[in-house]
């Protein structure tokens, strides 16, 4: 099983009432409904008043690396990718459990 991990920073001013914050969160909940190969997927708004504190985290798991390897090229992770362009920067890690 694969664990992959996204945190996202906000751009300057990006709250998390944002709207386009708010449809991506959606968005991201359904994923393991929409793309074949996840199991799970938890997200969540950082609470830690912090500067170096991500905004916003997704944790996945994978079934296998294959499956890590073709969801960024399934049509519901790339519109994902499109949302949060638009108002954050994202670190990635993918490690076996």
């Amino acid at each position: 099983m694969i664990c992959h991990v996204v945190l996202f920073k906000f751009h300057d001013g990006v709250r998390h009432d944002d709207p386009r914050f708010l449809e991506a969160d959606r968005d991201v909940r359904v994923l393991p409904e929409a793309i074949p190969g996840i199991l799970e997927c938890g997200c969540g708004r950082d609470f830690a008043d912090r500067d170096m504190a991500y905004d916003y985290a997704v944790i996945g798991t994978f079934e296998n690396g294959s499956a890590v390897a073709s969801y960024p090229h399934h049509p519901v992770h790339v519109r994902g990718v499109d949302q949060w362009r638009q108002f954050s920067t994202w670190v990635v890690t993918d490690f076996e459990l």
